[in-house]
Protein backbone atom coordinates (compact mmCIF):
# COMPACT_ATOMS: atom_id res chain seq x y z
CA UNK A 1 0.00 0.00 0.00
CA UNK A 2 2.97 2.47 0.76
CA UNK A 3 4.05 1.68 -3.12
CA UNK A 4 0.07 3.37 -4.15
CA UNK A 5 1.01 6.07 -1.80
CA UNK A 6 4.48 6.71 -3.15
CA UNK A 7 2.93 6.79 -6.51
CA UNK A 8 -0.04 9.14 -5.75
CA UNK A 9 2.81 11.54 -4.33
CA UNK A 10 5.07 11.40 -7.40
CA UNK A 11 1.93 11.78 -9.77
CA UNK A 12 0.45 14.73 -7.55
CA UNK A 13 4.43 16.44 -7.74
CA UNK A 14 4.36 15.74 -11.37
CA UNK A 15 1.15 17.37 -11.71
CA UNK A 16 2.20 20.66 -9.78
CA UNK A 17 5.26 20.69 -12.43
CA UNK A 18 3.23 20.62 -15.60
CA UNK A 19 0.81 22.87 -13.74
CA UNK A 20 3.61 25.38 -13.61
CA UNK A 21 4.79 25.08 -16.76
CA UNK A 22 1.50 25.54 -18.22
CA UNK A 23 0.98 28.57 -16.48
CA UNK A 24 4.85 29.98 -17.88
CA UNK A 25 3.32 29.31 -21.22
CA UNK A 26 0.19 30.62 -20.96
CA UNK A 27 1.76 33.92 -20.32
CA UNK A 28 4.59 33.52 -23.00
CA UNK A 29 3.20 36.34 -25.53
CA UNK A 30 4.67 33.96 -28.74
CA UNK A 31 2.28 31.66 -27.39
CA UNK A 32 -0.46 34.32 -27.30
CA UNK A 33 0.20 35.82 -31.21
CA UNK A 34 -0.23 32.04 -32.32
CA UNK A 35 -3.03 31.00 -30.29
CA UNK A 36 -4.76 34.55 -31.78
CA UNK A 37 -3.54 33.26 -35.29
CA UNK A 38 -4.88 30.06 -35.27
CA UNK A 39 -8.30 30.99 -33.68
CA UNK A 40 -8.29 34.09 -36.74
CA UNK A 41 -7.55 31.39 -39.21
CA UNK A 42 -10.25 28.87 -37.95
CA UNK A 43 -12.46 31.52 -38.00
CA UNK A 44 -12.17 32.49 -41.68
CA UNK A 45 -11.93 29.06 -42.71
CA UNK A 46 -15.10 28.09 -41.37
CA UNK A 47 -16.31 31.58 -42.76
CA UNK A 48 -15.37 30.40 -46.26
CA UNK A 49 -16.16 27.05 -45.41
CA UNK A 50 -12.64 25.65 -46.09
CA UNK A 51 -10.85 23.00 -44.63
CA UNK A 52 -7.23 23.04 -43.57
CA UNK A 53 -6.54 21.33 -46.73
CA UNK A 54 -7.61 23.49 -48.97
CA UNK A 55 -5.94 26.11 -47.47
CA UNK A 56 -2.65 24.03 -47.90
CA UNK A 57 -3.56 23.40 -51.75
CA UNK A 58 -4.26 27.20 -52.25
CA UNK A 59 -1.49 28.19 -50.68
CA UNK A 60 1.58 25.82 -52.00
CA UNK A 61 3.04 26.58 -55.46
CA UNK A 62 1.81 24.96 -58.80
CA UNK A 63 4.51 23.47 -61.63
CA UNK A 64 3.90 24.47 -64.93
CA UNK A 65 1.77 21.95 -65.85
CA UNK A 66 -0.54 23.23 -63.26
CA UNK A 67 0.23 20.03 -60.42
CA UNK A 68 1.53 20.64 -56.80
CA UNK A 69 4.87 20.87 -56.50
CA UNK A 70 7.19 17.74 -56.96
CA UNK A 71 7.32 17.70 -52.70
CA UNK A 72 3.75 17.29 -52.81
CA UNK A 73 3.69 14.42 -55.83
CA UNK A 74 6.90 12.54 -53.73
CA UNK A 75 4.73 12.69 -50.62
CA UNK A 76 1.76 11.24 -51.89
CA UNK A 77 3.32 8.77 -53.53
CA UNK A 78 3.25 10.13 -57.27
CA UNK A 79 6.66 11.62 -57.08
CA UNK A 80 9.92 9.50 -58.49
CA UNK A 81 10.39 5.82 -57.39
CA UNK A 82 12.27 4.65 -55.39
CA UNK A 83 15.98 3.78 -55.56
CA UNK A 84 17.31 0.42 -56.23
CA UNK A 85 18.98 -1.55 -53.04
CA UNK A 86 22.38 -2.37 -54.03
CA UNK A 87 24.20 -4.22 -52.11
CA UNK A 88 28.12 -4.58 -51.44
CA UNK A 89 30.64 -6.78 -50.22
CA UNK A 90 33.99 -6.08 -49.05
CA UNK A 91 36.36 -8.99 -49.85
CA UNK A 92 39.11 -7.63 -47.44
CA UNK A 93 36.58 -7.95 -44.19
CA UNK A 94 33.80 -9.74 -45.74
CA UNK A 95 31.57 -6.53 -44.15
CA UNK A 96 28.22 -5.87 -46.46
CA UNK A 97 26.87 -2.79 -47.09
CA UNK A 98 23.41 -2.29 -48.22
CA UNK A 99 22.40 0.73 -49.78
CA UNK A 100 19.88 2.83 -51.98
CA UNK A 101 22.45 6.35 -52.45
CA UNK A 102 26.05 6.46 -52.92
CA UNK A 103 26.09 8.69 -49.56
CA UNK A 104 26.52 6.04 -47.38
CA UNK A 105 29.05 6.56 -44.56
CA UNK A 106 30.84 2.97 -45.15
CA UNK A 107 30.43 3.18 -49.11
CA UNK A 108 32.02 6.31 -49.08
CA UNK A 109 34.97 5.22 -46.99
CA UNK A 110 35.69 2.35 -49.14
CA UNK A 111 35.62 3.78 -52.39
CA UNK A 112 37.94 7.18 -50.59
CA UNK A 113 40.28 3.86 -49.46
CA UNK A 114 39.96 1.43 -52.63
CA UNK A 115 38.45 3.62 -55.42
CA UNK A 116 35.16 4.33 -57.01
CA UNK A 117 35.75 1.59 -59.77
CA UNK A 118 36.77 -1.34 -57.85
CA UNK A 119 34.20 -0.53 -54.59
CA UNK A 120 31.62 -0.88 -57.90
CA UNK A 121 33.18 -4.35 -58.80
CA UNK A 122 32.35 -5.15 -54.88
CA UNK A 123 28.71 -5.03 -56.22
CA UNK A 124 27.29 -8.65 -55.17
CA UNK A 125 23.13 -7.72 -56.28
CA UNK A 126 21.08 -5.39 -56.96
CA UNK A 127 16.94 -5.63 -55.79
CA UNK A 128 13.95 -3.30 -56.60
Amino acid sequence: MSSLLSNYMQKEEQLKQLQAELEKLENDERLKAELEFKNKLQALMSEFDKSATDVIELLSPKTASGGTASKSAAASGGGRRKRKLKIYKNPNTGEVVETRGGNQKTLKRWKDEFGADTVESWLVRVEE
